[in-house]
């Protein structure tokens, strides 16, 4: 739900929207849910000692930096600035920082009697297939918003980055209390 929270702001924040964009952030939000369990599976609890005390942390950094910056951008005129938030290295970091969870779940599939390549097909392709319209709802919420609110929509949009990074490291950090 994270990558499609992020896809919908994602959407309402691009100043125009291509098929191939949505499809890019799709596919990509797809891969990294899909490939990080079977990274955790791979890696199994050797890195997960190490990794598990930061991983909020590291999740948190990465989604609330990300909308800092898309607020900053969100404070240039529409004329100064060339944003899009279909850039490849910007849905790779987005992908990674959302899928941060997905690790941790991989580590116990190493626990279970269960068919990984399904499993890890199945994630990628409920996530491309959920994210995909997330994505165009986005664009059309941004369209409906008109021009005028250009900046407003992008401001969401950090803002919605930086409440899903919040949320993870609220869960992660409440469950030790």
């Amino acid at each position: 739900m994270d990558a499609v929270a992020v896809s919908i702001a994602s959407g309402i924040s691009a100043p125009t929207l291509r098929l191939r964009d949505a499809f890019k952030a799709a596919a990509i939000f797809g891969a990294f849910q899909a490939v990080m369990p079977l990274a955790g599976y791979a890696l199994g609890t050797q890195f997960a000692e190490f990794l598990a005390p930061f991983d909020h942390w590291i999740a948190f950094v990465l989604l609330a930096g990300l909308g800092a910056k898309l607020l900053h951008e969100s404070r240039h005129a529409a004329e100064e600035r060339i944003h899009s938030p279909f850039r490849t290295n910007k849905l790779l970091v987005l992908g990674f920082a959302t899928s941060i969870d997905a690790f941790a779940v991989g580590i116990t599939f190493s626990l279970l009697e269960l068919g990984l390549a399904m499993t890890v097909a199945t994630i990628g392709l409920v996530t491309f297939a959920l994210c995909l319209p997330a994505v165009w709802f986005g664009a059309r919420v941004g369209q409906q918003l008109g021009a005028r609110f250009a900046q407003r929509a992008e401001v969401v949009g950090g803002l919605v980055l930086i409440g899903i990074g919040s949320n993870i490291l609220y869960q992660h950090l409440s469950q030790g209390i």
